[in-house]
């Protein structure tokens, strides 16, 4: 019955399992509002026909509605809409949530492209390439203007804004190439900014990460060589030791530590998904988007007995640098018996916070 109702209805094929429970909700909201507009038009030809018109001396009829029949449709229709909204608020939450072990992947919006990179170093123009059932996470920033990544297969559509992070998920479940445009107004090639999703099954997935080209994947327009000329197959340099790099290059280590030592700046270690506590008394997760956050506008969101002394990064920053730090980060979980992070360069850790 799903399958038929999409059929009529001209929607695109459903590739992930959260695409049929949003058509689910989608067919059960048409189907009951239908009903009643069908309800609503016999009520009005049955009036039409009962209270016709009649002579002048006739008086029309007193109709009187009982206070149980007013209340029970009134109510009937408030449970109807309330219980649409909180299926409709569950997807909604579903949606930002993804589940332990997704696939991360960045996805960077620039008029008028999309360009994906993964934590392992791999990245690629206009063709992104995922395994079937796993779930994958898009972590989505702009470098210029508000775009919104859209992929009617999945039925997800986030904003990419410039200066933050936003994030969703899919998991993808069905084999095949699936189109993605832009569903902001972005410029004059606003409607030439569009990209595919690749997924492959687990066997070809893992054929590609050796350096194998699938069929699915040439017809995409992809190429053996990523962007930044690493090929498939070759020694990568992952997100993470790019984000040492960089934060080294910014001189971040001079106000931030990674070994859990207080400095002029929080430490990184353990930071990410940390709750920490704001000068304001609110409190916040340390998640991508609070990470870049402080690094564009450092004062927005300060920390609890720390100093407003960090400048700004915005304009000097560039996106792909502020998301390999995050990623940087990310690896610092809180072990005390693992070993202090060697920075390069430099003899320790503490050593470069000094």
């Amino acid at each position: 019955m799903q399958e038929l109702l999409r059929k009529m209805l001209f929607l695109p094929v459903e590739a992930s399992g959260t695409s049929r429970h949003i058509d689910r909700l989608h067919f059960v909201v048409i189907g009951v509002t239908f009903a009643g507009a069908f309800l609503v038009a016999a009520v009005v030809l049955a009036f039409v026909v009962r209270f016709r018109a009649r002579g002048e001396a006739e008086p029309t009829p007193v109709v009187v509605v009982p206070r149980a029949v007013e209340l029970g449709v009134g109510g009937a229709l408030l449970a109807l809409f309330v219980g649409f909204w909180v299926v409709g608020f569950r997807q909604y939450v579903g949606l930002h949530t993804p589940p332990r072990g997704a696939l991360e992947v960045y996805v960077t919006a620039k008029q008028w492209m999309w360009k994906f990179s993964l934590p392992d170093g791999r990245r690629s123009a206009g063709v992104l390439v995922v395994p079937a059932g796993r779930p994958i996470r898009l972590i989505l920033t702009s470098r210029d203007v508000v775009h919104s990544f859209f992929v009617p297969a999945f039925r997800i559509k986030q904003d990419a804004l410039p200066g933050r992070y936003t994030s969703t998920w899919f998991d993808p479940d069905r084999v095949g190439t699936y189109p993605v445009y832009c569903a902001e107004y972005c410029g004059v090639d606003h409607s030439r900014m569009w990209a595919s999703v690749v997924v492959l099954s687990a066997r070809d997935y893992g054929r590609w990460l050796e350096g194998e080209m699938p069929e699915a994947v040439v017809r995409a327009g992809a190429t053996p060589a990523l962007e930044g000329g690493v090929v498939a197959g070759t020694e990568l340099t992952t997100m993470a030791a790019e984000g040492r790099s960089a934060a080294s290059r910014y001189g971040c280590f001079s106000c931030h530590t990674v070994d859990g030592q207080r400095h002029l700046g929080p430490t990184w270690q353990g930071l990410y998904e940390k709750t920490e506590e704001l000068a304001n008394g609110q409190t916040i997760v340390a998640d991508e988007e609070y990470l870049t956050e402080s690094m564009m506008e450092p004062a927005a969101q300060l920390v609890r007995g720390y100093q407003p002394v960090m400048p700004t990064y915005r304009g000097v920053l560039s996106q792909p640098d502020a998301a390999a730090i995050v990623e940087f980060i990310k690896t610092l979980r809180f072990d005390r018996t693992a070993p202090l992070v060697t920075l390069p360069h430099t003899q320790a850790t503490s050593e470069d916070a000094k």
